[in-house]
């Protein structure tokens, strides 16, 4: 880790990224920026960690980072086996590399939120003036380690900024348990001393508030808890101390009631504007860049579900990747995902009388989930009857995260819309699994609170224990469900997954892409003018057919991937340790596996 621990110039502190404004741009002439002359007022604290805001990753290349790295490619939920990192992840396919970039810049930005911390205590001013920044500096102390934990398990803590002759940066790797409990005492420590949203104002929204750390760490503390249930001690590296004591009741508990405190207090609201959006407020919501960026001309200040977020601007800090192309190509949804799209009435396409089956494409979007026609066909109209385009053999498409009107609005590069990192849905699913997962039940009342008030927005019928009673269903595979469809393409569903304990499970079955065959609507290429230019021919599909149950029995489907071709173990639920930092440090022991 040496090279990560060179001090280093300040030079990056002068970008506030979440408020898109340039006051703090003149401080000082970037030329005398050092550790030794900076950090001598309240505005160099501000400025410094107002610079924490833009390594969160989004949609920015930041530091080689890269957000489809983390949007679901290569999960069960998706047919794309061609781009992203995550798909031969998927796979099981994964060798210890010799640097991994997530590694090397959580660490560098650990050091740098050390480096403030330190300046801090060192500050002989008033320090009530700096408190909020202080606060923000263990927040995203937290939101760093927990981005290493999740990725690696129990890494190295550093809380202080060492040198090279230190002794901890050649100490043994702290215990996952350890990790956990540093997180949730950065985060206890910075929510009393962070404002509360309401309190902050316009010039400096997408700040971090009282509220977003709360819901971060029921984040965190839902994800340890499912862990341990679950996962256990399975992946630990081998010598891995446990916790003192049996958290997971009191980290549910915890959980749900913080939940509870931003959904009561935080003045947050799901953005449901389906009478004016065409039922496709699911589609919008990830799209609002300007009054121009959907038909009833909403813009940002519209929306009140994000709790935390990057914020961009057109004129002053665009996306600059090519988003809308990216996702429409390669965030298509496998066969899997469009069945657990629930029908109206509630209930799953293979126990609603409201399925209307596979027979034409247009039937399999009748009277269904809204978020299946805001992330499938985004503002587009269902599709006519036998007007499929096969598309490689997934014959779906994705809009979640595309431009509107692209590229007439926005082209490639200029998508400018904020980048959700926690919003309201989440803390609604949160506040339910959380209960769930305690208890052993949920009431109707609490479901009515929470997951149902996204039911509501996906024009869904509410989640009761009378429907999952009358209908043999299991209440958590259903709050599940209404994560993974709500979360999707969120950077959720391989973390789910693997806290859930079932990784392997869902992860090594076949891809599957569209119903053909015997159940077949005329499965037809169509050129660019629609024009039908061959039937569906099996022989061109090299993993050919599967008979996989759908919506309506047993039937055919093209296969995208295989399943022999998928290899996921419970030794992949952490990533390797890359090779240069166990070089570096002889302590650090490698995951178990690798």
């Amino acid at each position: 880790m040496k090279k990560q621990l060179i001090p280093v110039i300040i030079a990056a502190v002068l970008f506030p990224a979440v408020s898109c404004r340039k006051d703090y741009l003149d401080l000082l002439p970037e030329d005398q920026l050092t550790e030794a002359n900076y950090f001598t007022t309240p505005a160099q604290f501000k400025a410094a960690a107002n610079a924490f805001y833009n390594k969160m990753i989004s949609w920015q290349v930041i530091d080689k980072s890269n957000v489809y790295d983390f949007m679901d490619f290569g999960s069960d939920l998706s047919s794309n086996i061609t781009v992203g990192s995550t798909v031969n992840y998927g796979r099981g396919t994964v060798n210890a590399p010799s640097i991994d970039i997530y590694w090397d810049n959580a660490y560098n930005y650990i050091r740098n939120v050390n480096l403030l911390l330190a300046k801090a205590d060192a500050y002989k001013g008033d320090k009530s003036a700096i408190k909020q920044y202080v606060a923000e500096a263990k927040f995203f102390r937290a939101w760093h380690y927990f981005f290493l934990l999740k990725r690696f398990g129990g890494v190295l803590l550093l809380t202080s900024v060492p040198d090279l002759s230190s002794p901890e940066i050649t100490a043994p790797r702290n215990s996952r348990y350890e990790v956990v409990n540093q997180i949730y005492n950065d985060l206890t420590d910075a929510i009393p001393d962070l404002p509360t949203e309401q309190a902050i104002p316009a010039a400096d929204k997408g700040h971090i508030s009282k509220w977003a750390a709360e819901a971060f760490k029921a984040r965190v503390l839902l994800y340890e808890a499912t862990w341990r249930k679950y996962t256990g001690t399975s992946t630990d590296f081998a010598g891995s101390a446990g916790p003192a004591s049996d958290q997971i009741a009191s980290f549910l508990t915890e959980a749900a009631t913080l939940a509870k405190d931003v959904m009561d207090n935080g003045g947050y609201k799901l953005w449901d504007n389906n009478a004016t959006l065409n039922k496709r407020s699911s589609y919008y919501l990830f799209s609002i860049d300007g009054a121009g960026s959907n038909p009833a001309g909403l813009d940002k200040t519209s929306n009140n579900e994000f709790i935390i977020k990057n914020v961009y601007d057109y004129n002053i800090r665009q996306g600059g990747i090519n988003l809308t192309h990216t996702v429409q190509a390669f965030m298509t949804p496998s066969r899997k995902m469009m069945d657990l799209y629930l029908c109206t009435d509630g209930l799953p396409v293979s126990k609603s009388p409201l399925f209307q089956g596979y027979s034409d494409i247009t039937k399999e979007y009748q009277n269904r989930d809204y978020r299946m026609l805001s992330y499938v066909l985004g503002y587009a109209a269902i599709p006519s009857a036998g007007s499929l385009t096969l598309n490689g053999g997934v014959g779906y498409g994705n809009q979640k995260f595309a431009a509107y009107n692209y590229p007439t609005y926005r082209n490639d590069n200029q998508e400018s819309q904020d980048y959700p990192q926690l919003r309201l849905a989440e803390v609604y699913l949160t506040y339910a699994e959380a209960l769930m997962e305690k208890n052993g039940n949920i009431s109707d009342a609490d479901l009515n609170a929470s997951v149902n008030l996204v039911r509501a927005r996906a024009g869904v019928a509410a989640l009761t224990n009378a429907l999952v009673t009358a209908n043999g269903l299991n209440m958590l595979t259903e709050i599940r469900r209404e994560r993974t469809l709500e979360l999707y393409g969120e950077n959720a569903r391989f973390d789910d997954l693997k806290r859930w304990g079932i990784a392997e499970q869902e992860l090594n079955q076949n891809i599957c892409g569209m119903v053909v065959g015997d159940a077949s609507y005329p499965t037809e290429f169509r050129d660019a003018s629609g024009n039908a230019t061959s039937k569906y021919q099996p022989a061109k599909y090299v993993n050919g057919e599967a008979t996989v149950a759908t919506g309506k029995g047993n039937l055919k489907c093209i296969v995208i991937d295989a399943a022999v071709n998928r290899n996921f173990k419970r030794m992949h639920y952490l990533f390797p340790i890359p090779l240069k930092q166990i070089q570096l440090n002889k302590n650090l022991v490698q995951n178990n596996g690798y």
